[in-house]
Formats: structure tokens, C-alpha cells, sequence
């Protein structure tokens, strides 16, 4: 495939964007090759401007679970839109869209609509601290919950794709208070719990981990997090801004039957417009201004246009379960046939999945946390995205991110995705002898 009109593009934008992207990771540098620029998504693919179509495994980064451009977000978006796009004031559709969540997350008993996941994650921790009246926070070695500062300490997503993970620019004391565990890994909390007597306020952990890839939890983790928050009175959030309404209706905390104290969302509630809530207990949440004393505000959060599509697309999810089986079902018979790719030329790559979010790693043991994400060889995967974004499809420029699958690929796209993976792997095989 050729990309002319592409490289025009990121030339001139490197001219008046910092690295000619609004975010890190899409400047495909860890893939060894510029940008694409996309024209135009419907359903399953994704159009560059050369005009070359691809079938996306990457879907905005998660949001778009339905598929590209559909019909009905897209016609809520468009009603909305011609009422106004932003009034600064409340909206009908921001308390639908609250009860809708509400009713989908039992944990959640009040919600607060944001404008990202960072701004959310932001804000869970604020309220923690001002709800513990501590200071400290544990975050997990190798999760992204946003790039605001308190969460900058090896952290993963673009972060640790470009090798910088501790950003210049953060507070020396901020960092202090960061305190880094190891994921699956409960001793390691126990561990910084101890040394930190009656100082920590809260646990964040993104309960499936999708930015490092695809991470589960080992078997009681997430239990043990709960107890052990419990036990020493620190607010136990669960970052589901990726999880969230993916690989469950009621997310991950639903799949694993553990309720966090506050859980953070974004991506899928805003339909492919950039939102974010968090929300959690009315203990908690009742301390959020205007009713309580920790404040937090945002001039375009609930906005109609993000409310609608948010909306639209919980409801659509909410009233068709069978959307998580056809999920399910996509996602197998793509494992099986990367399976069976991989054992045809010799490979030995581990595949990792929760529902319909999941990672190829170009490793040789399951990856469990961020050490043994790290094990990953960066390299064959570089190789491996190239030969697929050449054979139409397209993947994370990154082996640290998860992919994903929607409601709109078809066996069809599989099968294709599967062939294409067949000559890829070959390929890699080759550069590697």
C-alpha cells in the first residue's frame, strides 16, 4: 500500500503539532514508520486519505464497540446537535444517561459526567484523598490512568511505548506520593500498605489491564485488593475507563464480581466523543461539590453532543445482550486461527484476551505485569504491524496496547484478519532468521 498523500500530511503537520500528533502513541515511532491519516470509518474498516481500507482492530482505542459511524449514535448525534452543541447547563440527557449507568453498574449509586478519562481518573483520587483525609495513593507498575501528574510513575500506554515513563515536569512531592505495586502481585500492596501505615488513601488498578496490552488478573486478585482495601480503610478505585461497558455490560467489576469503592469510565459511555465520568458510593460522592466540599467542575462535561452518543450506545448495549455473545464468538475464532498460524511457522507468541479486548505479545511466557510485559520483543512486533497494516489491517502501533474487536466485524473480517495474519507471521519469521 502506498501512503502519499499521508506523508504530505505528517510533514505539515510536524510543521505546527509537537511530533505532528495531538497524542504519542499515533506517531507510530515504535513501529518504525510514519502515520497513517485517516479519511473516514463505517463499520469494521477505517479508510486512510490514499484510500486504502483497513479492518480496524483499533476502534478509536475502545469507544467503538458498535462500529464505526452508527446509524443510530450517529442520528442521536445529529439531533442533538441542531438543539446546540453546548448550553453550560443541565440537560435531560445527562440524567438519563446517570440512571442508565446506575442501573448498569449496581456499584455506581451516583455518577459525575467529565470530559476524559484523565479528568476523571484526576478527580477519583481527589475525592479519595479528601475522603480518607490522607495523601498517598498505590497505582500498579506498567497501568495508565491518564496523564496528570500524580499518575506519570511507571506508567504504561503511550508512556511506556516511547520509554519514558517517568515524564519530566512532575512534582518531586507528587511523586512521593505515588507508590507503585506490582500487578497480580497482592504482597507487593501489602507490602507498601505496611510501610505506610494510616497514610494511604486509595488504590487504583485497571481491574483487566489494557495498557500494557491485554493483562488480566489472576485468579482472587482483584478479591484480595478488595479485602485488603477494606481491612485498612483505603477507597479501592477501579479504573474501567477501558474496561467499562467492553468486556461485560457491567464491567470487568461485574466479570470478577468485585465492587470497587469508586470506578472511573470513559471511552464507551461517550459513543466515540470525548467524555469521562467517575462515581461510586453516596458516602463518597455526596463530598463532591456542590453538595459537599471537595470541587471539581468542567465547563463542556455532560455536554449534549457526547450525552447523546454516550446514551444511544449504553442503550443499545443495554437492551441487546447478545451483542457480548457475538463479541465472544468473533473474538474465538480469531484466537484460533492466530493459534494455529502460530504453531504453523513455530512461533511461540502468547495470545491474551478478556472478552472482546485482547493482545498477540511476541513473548515467550504469559505476560503477567509489567516486568514481563517489558519481555515482550518490540522489534518483531514492529515487523509483524507493518506486513498486517500492508495486508489491510490495522492494528495498536504499539505492542503495549490492547486491541479490539466490535459488533460490527463480521466472520468475514475474521477470516481475512486470520489470512492476513498467516502471511504476516511469516514474515516475521523470515526477518528474525
Amino acid at each position: 500500500m502506498k501512503h502519499p498523500k499521508s506523508a504530505g500530511l505528517f510533514s505539515r503537520a510536524k510543521a505546527v503539532i509537537p511530533g505532528g500528533v495531538n497524542s504519542p502513541v499515533r506517531a507510530f515511532k515504535s513501529v518504525g514508520r510514519d502515520p497513517v491519516f485517516i479519511r473516514e470509518a463505517k463499520g469494521a474498516t477505517i479508510t486512510d486519505v490514499d484510500g486504502n481500507e483497513y479492518i480496524d482492530y483499533v476502534g478509536s482505542w475502545g469507544p467503538m464497540i458498535l462500529g464505526h459511524a452508527h446509524p443510530e449514535v450517529i442520528e442521536a448525534v445529529e439531533r442533538a446537535a441542531r438543539s446546540g452543541t453546548s448550553f453550560g447547563a443541565p440537560t435531560e440527557l445527562e440524567v438519563k444517561i446517570a440512571e442508565l449507568i446506575c442501573r448498569m453498574l449496581p456499584s455506581i449509586e451516583m455518577v459525575r459526567m467529565v470530559n476524559s478519562g484523565t479528568e476523571a481518573t484526576m478527580s477519583a483520587i481527589r475525592l479519595a484523598r479528601a475522603f480518607a483525609g490522607r495523601e498517598k495513593i498505590i497505582k500498579f507498575e506498567g497501568c495508565y490512568h491518564g496523564h496528570s501528574d500524580s499518575f506519570l510513575i511507571k506508567a504504561g500506554s503511550g508512556a511506556l511505548t516511547l520509554g519514558v515513563p517517568d515524564s519530566p515536569g512532575v512534582p518531586a512531592s507528587l511523586a512521593a506520593a505515588t507508590l507503585n505495586a506490582r500487578f497480580n502481585n497482592i504482597d507487593s500492596v501489602s507490602r507498601l500498605i505496611e510501610q505506610n501505615k494510616n497514610q494511604i488513601a486509595a488504590i487504583i488498578v485497571e481491574p483487566v489491564v489494557g495498557n500494557m496490552g491485554c493483562v488480566p488478573p489472576y485468579h482472587g486478585f482483584l478479591a484480595q485488593l478488595r479485602e485488603v482495601s477494606s481491612r485498612h480503610n483505603i477507597v479501592l478505585i477501579f479504573d474501567e475507563v477501558m474496561t467499562g461497558f467492553r468486556v461485560a455490560a457491567g464491567g470487568a467489576q461485574a466479570l470478577y464480581g468485585v465492587s470497587p469503592d469508586l470506578t472511573t469510565l470513559g471511552k464507551i459511555i461517550g459513543g466515540g466523543l470525548p467524555v469521562g465520568a467517575y462515581g461510586g458510593k453516596k458516602e463518597l460522592m455526596e463530598m463532591v461539590a456542590p453538595i459537599g466540599p471537595m470541587y471539581q467542575a468542567g465547563t463542556l462535561s455532560g455536554n449534549p453532543l457526547a450525552m447523546a452518543a454516550g446514551y444511544t450506545t449504553l442503550r443499545l448495549l443495554n437492551e441487546n445482550k447478545k451483542i457480548y455473545e457475538h463479541l465472544e464468538h468473533m473474538a474465538a475464532i480469531l484466537d484460533g486461527g492466530i493459534a494455529k498460524n502460530l504453531t504453523d511457522a513455530g512461533l511461540t507468541c502468547i495470545q491474551q484476551r478478556v472478552g472482546s479486548m485482547g493482545t498477540l505479545f511476541f513473548a515467550d511466557t504469559p505476560v503477567r505485569d509489567f516486568q514481563s510485559a517489558l519481555n515482550s520483543d518490540v522489534k518483531k512486533y514492529a515487523a509483524y504491524f507493518n506486513a498486517m497494516l500492508d495486508h489491510g489491517v490495522y492494528l495498536a502501533p504499539s505492542q503495549f496496547e490492547a486491541g479490539f474487536i466490535s459488533a460490527a466485524h463480521t466472520e468475514g473480517n475474521i477470516k481475512q484478519t486470520i489470512a492476513a495474519n498467516k502471511t504476516a507471521l511469516e514474515q516475521v519469521v523470515k526477518l528474525s532468521a
